[in-house]
């Protein structure tokens, strides 16, 4: 594989990776304030869950028009790039015009259906630029948008800041990052083809085996990733509040701040993955990554209600390998399908992944509920037990093709 040599690539690596941070910061700012819409509205913790599902569900919905109607592949990246930020931006606004939950939840699903094109776009937009680091590349990309995503926890550990600064402080970011793309980035030297619009494009793409167990491994992914995002923020808060009942407001913003820790360290997981992956093999990181997250799962609840020197080192070693392996499944479909239909391969993967996430995000709470946080996340280790099985497929097909 030649290597890559142009001397922009880095400033444009980063420049992404700065648009990422910003953008995806829209997706938990609902999330984040979470405990003060439940006081404002008298939700469950089901309900607050809708905070998150909702995005999810409009990801879904976005994702899945854009590849049914080839827009990653039609509409320029840049430009999808920057109207759907600026469109996301102002959806998480109107949530604070919101007077109940429905109302929160249409914006919050009108948020989700715009952040179809800030990240899948995103992906392909930085593939244009790197072809021997892609890993690397692509990974820097997905850890700059999972430090993005828990931007709001960070602003919530802030004393006094609550539902109006988390959501105005992510939006204000969208709209820089908006203006960062649209100013700042051009297609690399390895520009994928643009095609004509294609009904028969989606039905191409799923016949392919590849694409199928690559997606396969990056829906056991799914399955552990966004139920672990939303919740284990709410597992620390319990947890604190289970060790020491008098913590108050100051054990609300300690959680917040370790949440933000166990999130955001995740950025760093996807550069190593993409290392890793660049040197070892794709399917020899993500397998790892895999394993390691789920018995993070499998283990996580055995520090519920105990000291934070216990809880935190768990938390951030989750946080790293939940997420180490996602960019790779990306890399592996933009591997596995012809150049010119990669923008919809990606959307499709993403749509159907984010689609599974809306059923995990609503057990968990309800496990809670039912047999306490200790025993809350053992069934998300289901997930990257089947990835590993799905990814196992994809490397003996992929050994046999080069021999």
């Amino acid at each position: 594989m030649d290597a890559d040599t142009h001397p922009a690539r880095w400033r444009t690596l980063a420049l992404l990776a700065a648009a990422e941070l910003l953008g995806m910061a829209l997706w938990f700012s609902g999330s984040a304030v979470a405990p003060q819409f439940r006081a404002l509205w008298g939700l469950t913790a089901g309900e607050a869950g809708w905070l998150t599902t909702a995005v999810n569900l409009g990801f879904v919905a976005g994702t899945a028009a854009s590849a049914l109607l080839n827009l990653a592949d039609v509409v320029p990246a840049r430009r999808l790039f920057a109207l759907s930020a600026v469109a996301g931006a102002a959806a998480n606004a109107m949530v604070l015009t919101a007077d109940g939950l429905a109302g929160a939840l249409v914006w919050r699903f009108c948020t989700g259906v715009c952040l179809a094109g800030v990240y899948p776009p995103a992906m392909k937009m930085i593939a244009t630029w790197f072809r021997a680091r892609r890993g690397l590349a692509v990974g820097t990309v997905v850890g700059a948008l999972t430090v993005g995503k828990a931007t709001p926890y960070l602003v919530h550990a802030i004393p006094g800041a609550g539902i109006v600064p988390v959501t105005l402080v992510a939006s204000a970011g969208a709209l820089l990052a908006a203006a960062l793309v649209w100013a700042g980035f051009r297609d690399g030297p390895y520009p994928f083809p643009p095609r004509p619009f294609s009904w028969g494009l989606v039905g191409r793409i799923a016949r392919e085996r590849r694409w199928r167990l690559a997606t396969g491994g990056y829906l056991g992914h799914m399955w552990e990733l966004y139920a672990a995002w939303t919740w284990l923020p709410a597992f620390i808060a319990a947890s604190v509040a289970a060790r020491d009942p008098q913590a108050g407001a100051e054990g609300e913003r300690a959680a917040s701040a370790v949440a933000f820790a166990a999130l955001a360290v995740g950025g760093l997981g996807c550069v190593w993955g993409g290392l890793a992956a660049d040197r070892r093999g794709r399917e020899w990181l993500v397998t790892r990554a895999m394993l390691v997250s789920g018995a993070c799962a499998l283990g996580v609840g055995l520090t519920f209600g105990r000291s934070l020197w216990l809880l935190v080192p768990v938390a951030l070693v989750w946080g790293v390998s939940v997420i180490a392996d996602s960019a790779q499944f990306s890399v592996l479909v933009t591997e596995s399908v012809p150049p010119d239909a990669v923008g919809t391969a990606l959307t499709l993967q993403t749509s159907i992944g984010f689609l599974l996430t809306t059923v995990t995000i609503q057990l968990v709470p309800r496990l809670a509920e039912s047999v306490g946080w200790a025993w809350a996340f053992p069934i998300l280790a289901i997930g990257p037990a089947l990835g590993v099985w799905s990814i196992g497929r994809l490397a003996a097909l992929r050994r046999t093709a080069a021999s």
